[in-house]
């Protein structure tokens, strides 16, 4: 199985959850499984935030050698399942590749944690540790969930 996680940049939310998920699998021994991240208008070979970096420690997980990649120059087509971090990037890819509609969800929704119909993990850019640090625990809480599903 190939899994995407999709955001505006991969250098945060995207970036994060990839490195989380790829955590999880080896912890829980599930092996077949690979994780990649990319962004709709990312700059390929930007490197994740400083936050970032910093909130993943927290997680035991080092993001320093993380390099963003444009969505256009992935391999999404040949992705299994496309996670997004919000609805309008949900759209946004099933607008450029229709041909993938049964294959994309937000986190959110794949994790069915959608709270009053918000399917969106908020981007943290530019807002400070503490907004990373609530992103990254909204990014864990959908993966404990996705993780099940796999």
């Amino acid at each position: 199985m190939k899994i995407m996680f999709i955001c505006t940049g991969n250098i945060c939310r995207s970036a994060m959850a990839e490195a989380m998920l790829k955590k999880m699998l080896q912890e829980n021994q599930k092996q077949n499984i690979e994780v990649c991240s990319s962004g709709i208008y990312a700059q390929t070979g930007d490197m994740s935030t400083q936050d970032a970096i910093e909130v993943m420690k927290e997680y035991d997980i080092d993001l320093s050698n993380h390099r963003a990649t444009n969505t256009e120059k992935s391999q999404i087509k040949n992705m299994d399942l496309i996670l997004c971090a919000t609805m309008p990037h949900k759209i946004t890819i099933l607008h450029l590749y229709p041909e993938l509609k049964s294959k994309v969800y937000t986190i959110k929704e794949y994790a069915d944690l959608s709270e009053q119909n918000n399917l969106d993990i908020s981007d943290p850019w530019g807002h400070g540790i503490a907004t990373y640090q609530k992103c990254a625990a909204q990014i864990e809480q959908c993966l404990k969930q996705i993780i099940n599903k796999l």
